[in-house]
This record gives structure tokens, C-alpha cells and sequence, in this order.
């Protein structure tokens, strides 16, 4: 008679026969950053999550870079009086983000830094482009002409890996070609090659200042990002992207499409990334403040799942409070 339970008869055992580990190596933090100084303001929305001005944004680096965090992905809070329809901030070589990435560069050249290649931190209607004539749709072409110029900018100011999150055809072929023409071959492209259209993501909306906040009627995306019933959809836009060039292919939202990692897992050799975005972080908070689960076992379990599905980097709001528990084990 087969007995299974032999191998989960004392924590020493079940240790030894785990098969799926999240490490620190595996852990990306997204970080926002505002202008100016003083102490960071939280988030009302993503409880524990801050926007930093730079100083305390460096503080922030140094310290995840001491428990293991070895990636940051950074997000501009731009102020409002610096969007426009067509989002000019964006190509302002002395931007916040660009400023951010040379001044972390300098501190922690050894820090991986990922940077949001999109629009829509920069444009007042809250879109990831430049509007069509009519305000209809955004005008994909506009739109990677602009975000190829970004690419390079960032790479020059310091960026190990420039991420395109905007979800336009063709914008990773024409950002690794002006990479490359500007002799920027060593710089990465981590795409957001299978970005659906989610409820998920209102409260990064209000963390960035974003048109259409959480509480509001949220922006409609759906010209762009992925239909979230459309699997076979999904896969053959990330190998688009790999085929155009990405070193990277990222699954977002994580944890409702485990079956788009798992399944992209499969069909790449690349690096799958996935982000467990602001409202999988806020639901697993609002359901631990009213009692109702264990915030880190319903944490560190939805991270489990994400690894086990097939991701090798996460995105996670989690990523100090997971590296300070496993610095203890």
C-alpha cells in the first residue's frame, strides 16, 4: 500500500520533499515615486505600500538590496500639471523617473532597475498612447514612435531593463531597434506581452494619479489589452513579442490567469514574468483586516502559486514584507 502521508509527517520532511520555493531572487518590487522630499505618503488603497520621494526612494533601494531584492520596477507619480493629451513629459530628459534612475544608478549600480515604458503616467486623459483624431481609440503608430524615443531615454539614464506596458502592436520590434541604433544593445526588454484588460488594477491607478482612480468609472482598454477570456489570444501575443525581440515575457494580473503562466511556461525558453498587481495585493489586505483569512500564509500561498505555475520573476507589492520573513528563516 502507497502512503503519501510518509512524506508529510513532520516539517523537517515536508521541507525536504517541497518541490516549488519562492526565494528573494525571484522577487521584483515595484516602487512609486513622487516629486519632492519629506516622509512618504501612503496609499490608502494598497496598505504598507508608500510613494517616496527620492531620498527616501534610495533608502527604500538600499534596504531591499540588503535582504535579497535584487529588481525594482519604478512608477512615476507625474504631477498633474505636467500631462497633456499627448503625454510630452514623457521625452523630458530630466523627467522624475529619469532623474530616479540616474540617482539609484549612482547609489546601487549593482540594483536591477525595470522602467514603465507607457503613456498613460504622463497623459491627462489616462490612456497608454496618443488619442486618434476623433478621441476615440488610441493611434497605435503615434503611440510606438513615442515610446521607442522613451525607450532609449531610459536606457541611457541608467535602466537595466526598459518594460513596455502599453500593449500597442509592433512596439517591441521598434523599441529594440532604436535600442540598438543608439548603441544601447545590452539594455533589456521585459514585456507586458500578455496584459489583460482587468478590474485589478484600480488601486495602482490612484498610487500613480492616474485618470479614472479606483472608486470611478474605470477606463476602457480593451482597443488594447487582452480580452481576459481569450487564452489562445494571450499566447500568440507573447510570441509575437519574442519574436520582435523581448528578453523577457510578462503574464499581468498574476494570480486569475495562473493558467496563462503555466500555459506560456510552455511554449517559451525565456524568462516568464508575472505581476501580482495592486488589487490582488488590496483583496488579500481587505480580507485579512476584516478577520476573514492570515495575511502572510494567504500571501506567501498566492505567491507559491504564481512560482508553481511556471513564473521565474514577480512583481509584488509583497517583496520586503516576504524577503524580511524568509531573512528569518
Amino acid at each position: 500500500m502507497r502512503r503519501p502521508r510518509r512524506l508529510r509527517q513532520n516539517p523537517a520532511i515536508r521541507s525536504l520533499a517541497q518541490e516549488t520555493h519562492v526565494r528573494t531572487d525571484d522577487l521584483i518590487a515595484p516602487l512609486f515615486v513622487r516629486e519632492g522630499s519629506g516622509p512618504p505618503t501612503p496609499i490608502e488603497s494598497m496598505p504598507g505600500v508608500l510613494r517616496h520621494g527620492l531620498d527616501d526612494l534610495l533608502r527604500e533601494c538600499e534596504g531591499l538590496l540588503r535582504l535579497g531584492v535584487r529588481g525594482v520596477a519604478l512608477f512615476p507619480v507625474t504631477p498633474s500639471e505636467l500631462k497633456d493629451p499627448v503625454g510630452q513629459e514623457a521625452l523630458n530628459a530630466e523627467c522624475l523617473v529619469l532623474r530616479t534612475v540616474r540617482a539609484v544608478k549612482q547609489r546601487l549600480p549593482e540594483l536591477v532597475l525595470f522602467t514603465d515604458i507607457a503613456l498613460d503616467p504622463y497623459t491627462s486623459h489616462g490612456h497608454d498612447g496618443v488619442l486618434t483624431a476623433d478621441g476615440r481609440d488610441v493611434d497605435n503608430d503615434r503611440t510606438v514612435d513615442i515610446l521607442a524615443r522613451m525607450g532609449v531615454l531610459h536606457a541611457r539614464a541608467g535602466a537595466d531593463f526598459v518594460a513596455p506596458s502599453d500593449m500597442m502592436d509592433g512596439r517591441v520590434r521598434a523599441i529594440r531597434a532604436a535600442l540598438d541604433e543608439a548603441g544601447c544593445q545590452s539594455t533589456g526588454i521585459l514585456a507586458y506581452s500578455a496584459k489583460f484588460a482587468s478590474a485589478y488594477y484600480g488601486p495602482f491607478r490612484e498610487a500613480v494619479g492616474s485618470a479614472r482612480a479606483v472608486g470611478t468609472r474605470p477606463l476602457d482598454k480593451r482597443t488594447y489589452q487582452l480580452n481576459p477570456g481569450n487564452p489562445r489570444e494571450a499566447i500568440a501575443d507573447a510570441l509575437l513579442d519574442e519574436s520582435e525581440g523581448a528578453d523577457a515575457l510578462m503574464v499581468k494580473p498574476a494570480g486569475p490567469y495562473l493558467d496563462i503562466i503555466a500555459a506560456l511556461r510552455r511554449e517559451t525558453r525565456l524568462p516568464v514574468a508575472a505581476y501580482q498587481v495592486s488589487g490582488e495585493y488590496a483583496q488579500i489586505h481587505a480580507a485579512a483586516r476584516l478577520g476573514w483569512l492570515d495575511l502572510e500564509s494567504t500571501r506567501d500561498e498566492s505567491l507559491l502559486a504564481i512560482k508553481r505555475a511556471g513564473a521565474d520573476w514577480i512583481l509584488t507589492y509583497f517583496a520586503r514584507p516576504v524577503a524580511e520573513s524568509l531573512s528569518r528563516t
